[in-house]
């Protein structure tokens, strides 16, 4: 089963402006095995893969992954990814580089991305 999402911005952050697509491909092993998160291809953000995966603790099957886990709670923890990145677990090199070492370039790639994704979608 495919789910297609939409994660709304945050007010206040630097996503603000934003509404980001998001696919979730739910396994017939659900809710054994957590759903695959994917944001489009070259998606930037220092927990997304290049091929736009989504690194978050919760969507780990050796991780934090339980059954009892919601669509909710997955949706908001992408929502908070977003704006509060793990820099100890880095997906994307381009991404977490710029948000470890020059904090002024990654907050105008993230605008960038909010320009690529406005809420008008």
């Amino acid at each position: 089963m495919v789910w297609h999402c939409v994660i709304p911005d945050k007010k206040g952050t630097d996503w603000e402006g934003g509404y980001f697509p998001l696919t979730l491909n739910f396994s017939e092993e659900y809710p054994s095995k957590p759903p695959k998160c994917k944001f489009p291809n070259g998606f930037f953000h220092p927990n997304v893969y290049p091929s736009g995966i989504v690194c978050l603790s919760i969507l780990s099957e050796r991780g934090g992954w339980r059954p009892s886990i919601t669509v909710k709670q997955i949706l908001v923890g992408i929502q908070d990814l977003l704006d509060q990145p793990n820099a100890t677990d880095a997906a994307q090199t381009e991404g977490h580089q710029l948000y470890v070492s020059n904090p002024n370039e990654y907050r105008k790639r993230v605008q960038q991305q909010v320009l690529q994704y406005p809420q008008s979608l």
